[in-house]
């Protein structure tokens, strides 16, 4: 089969395109045949070796495993002790954080235990659709609902609301009864407001830190400091930190977070996504009642995922870039 591969790290111009071995399911094993796979930091971490204490999972010197979190396909072939899946159903989900090549998605073919965090793919979304969808989706409803413990009625800010998590976290809100304000660029306006978002803040012409109290501010960019988000947040606050502009502090980050909460009166979180199926199944069920939708700014083939890994970088991306297999 075909797959995106790297023997070191570096730059997306170190992938290349090659034939290697597809997968071959155990007995309980679920073989998909890819049919589009989404970019996200995981990805650019994995690629570039950041932060660099990740070496220790994915290779010290050179990099092991193939690139690719989630996925949207069919069934091509389960092992004989499988119930759950059929060959040619159509399924959606992901391998999260794991670095196992078997089941890395930048491929024709993907192999999942039956456990794995897969499901049946909803059925008005297109392959694209449903393979932007599982590490963006996760953490916009883990976020809000768990981190965020977001209640009916309570004001959201959401900085960083046209890119992959945040085109999702606007969308959720909206459906738990939240009051919505969303951060993002100008030629993003509409898009933010289309999703649900009843304000709009673009951040060139505006602070978003002068004005304004929530309950809950998420914030997917980290490029601004708590400190700063503790203006506007409402006594008892909660900052929910999902992004963070410097790759190098993702370890050192969560320490000081929790540290700061103890001594003040708003709550400051750390954010970790958990790929669990119960929790896709939570978001799934939120896409079939039409209570969002993804939003996919440009597709690639996969034999130019470096391209679509560059594009990626440049960070601008209003939901989230999909490559077809």
């Amino acid at each position: 089969m075909r797959a995106m591969r790297h023997v070191s790290y570096g730059p997306p111009n170190v992938l290349k395109y090659l034939e290697v071995d597809p997968p071959v399911p155990g007995p309980h094993d679920v073989l998909v045949r890819v049919r589009a796979a989404s970019v996200n930091p995981l990805d650019d971490h994995h690629l570039r070796g950041t932060p660099y204490l990740r070496r220790t999972a994915t290779g010290l010197l050179r990099p092991k495993g193939g690139l690719g979190a989630d996925l949207a396909g069919r069934v091509e072939s389960v092992g004989s002790a499988v119930t759950r899946f059929a060959p040619g159903d159509e399924v959606f989900g992901g391998r999260g954080a794991s670095t196992d090549d078997r089941s890395a998605a930048f491929a024709q073919y993907a192999c999942f235990p039956e456990d794995a965090v897969l499901l049946a793919k909803p059925p008005d979304l297109t392959f694209e659709e449903a393979a932007a969808v599982p590490v963006a989706g996760l953490t916009a409803l883990q976020a809000l609902r768990d981190a965020g413990r977001l209640q009916p009625g309570q004001h959201v800010l959401v900085n960083g609301a046209a890119g992959g998590v945040g085109t999702f976290a606007v969308q959720f809100a909206k459906a738990f009864g939240a009051h919505v304000t969303g951060v993002c660029g100008s030629g993003n306006v509409d898009l933010v407001r289309s999703l649900g978002a009843d304000h709009v803040i673009d951040y060139t012409t505006a602070d978003v830190t002068a004005s304004g109290r929530y309950d809950l501010v998420l914030d997917m960019i980290g490029n601004r400091s708590p400190g700063e988000f503790r203006r506007v947040l409402a006594p008892r606050g909660t900052l929910v930190c999902v992004g963070q502009a410097v790759p190098r502090h993702l370890l050192l980050r969560p320490v000081l977070l929790r540290v700061t909460s103890a001594f003040i009166g708003e709550r400051l979180v750390p954010f970790l996504i958990r790929n669990r199926r119960e929790e896709l199944a939570a978001v799934r069920d939120l896409l079939v009642r039409h209570a969002a939708r993804p939003v996919v700014d440009r597709t690639y083939p996969l034999e130019r995922a470096a391209e679509a890994l560059a594009y990626f970088e440049q960070g601008h991306v209003r939901g989230k870039v999909v490559l077809r297999v």
